[in-house]
């Protein structure tokens, strides 16, 4: 009666398995994308307070610096002589659902 009985039991481990190495990676992707999106917002906020500072349009260039490095830029304020962005990027996707991963930089002389 047990006989043949280790074979679903294989396969059922060897699935979750293959389940958990997908979930990993795609975690890790997530901190990659996160990374990138906290770097993009960090150059932009500099960028755009640089660009202020020089009597320029601050918002234009961090737009172009966040697309520059695989972001959107979602929001960008100027508080005085500092900016403050919002910038966007596309996180990876699980089963045919993706999460946008966002992060904010303030930058300024003071």
């Amino acid at each position: 009666m047990d006989r043949g009985s280790a074979v679903p039991f294989a396969v059922a481990c060897l699935g979750l398995v293959l389940l958990l190495g997908a979930a990993l990676g795609v975690v890790g992707a997530m901190v990659v994308d996160h990374r990138r999106a906290q770097a993009a917002a960090d150059l932009a906020a500099l960028a755009g307070a640089s660009a202020l500072g020089d009597g320029g349009d601050g918002c234009g260039a961090a737009a172009r610096i966040a697309a520059g490095n695989g972001a959107s830029l979602a929001d960008c304020v100027a508080e005085g002589a500092d900016l403050r962005v919002t910038v966007v990027v596309r996180g990876p996707g699980w089963l045919g659902a993706h999460g946008d991963l966002t992060a904010q930089a303030r930058a300024g002389p003071g």
